[in-house]
């Protein structure tokens, strides 16, 4: 059999399996055109090769879909370039964190961190929040093994957040506030 075809058609069923995902993302307001299902597939192959990583199977993709769909912070106007950045990011932290860490567990942290450290904010994700995440991971941490791990992300995160009870008390302090 000519590689090319058999290349050929393995991209093929990668595709309509990213397409397929439409199937589920519709109930978020998210789908993805033929064309920006190649360009995710496009897109994972270089952030493959810039990672020096080799993959099997379906794919990140489909679970990035799949897991980050109902986040509030994605529409339909940033759905593909999100997309493609989480991937992106998901490779180069299963290279910074050694492989130490699962697929899902990785996925499950970038959502949680994208949503309530990120608040969206892809950049923070990769050079703040992950980069903390990952150096405790290369000094031995394991602490995200434990069953109630929801919340693991804020041990790490080292910058100083806006609180309600400060909001208000700097509204006092302006004279603006009860």
């Amino acid at each position: 059999m000519d590689k090319k075809w058999v290349a050929l058609l393995q991209n093929q069923n990668q595709l309509s399996k990213v397409i397929e995902t439409n199937e589920y993302t519709e109930k978020f307001g998210l789908a993805l055109s033929e064309q920006d299902a190649q360009l995710i597939l496009d897109s994972r192959k270089e952030a493959l090769q810039v990672q020096r990583r080799v993959e099997f199977g379906e794919g990140i993709a489909l679970k990035i879909i799949r897991e980050f769909c109902d986040s509030d912070f994605i529409d339909q106007n940033n759905y593909v370039d999100t997309i493609i950045r989480l991937q992106e990011i998901f490779y180069l932290y299963k290279n910074e964190m050694r492989d130490e860490i699962t697929d899902d567990e990785l996925l499950h942290l970038m959502r949680e961190q994208f949503d309530q450290l990120c608040f969206g904010d892809l950049e923070y994700l990769e050079t703040t929040c992950l980069a903390n995440f990952a150096q405790a991971i290369r000094l031995g941490y394991e602490g995200y093994h434990t069953p109630d791990r929801d919340g693991e992300h804020r041990k790490f995160d080292l910058q100083e957040r806006w609180s309600y009870d400060l909001y208000q008390e700097a509204l006092k302090n302006l004279g603006w506030g009860e």
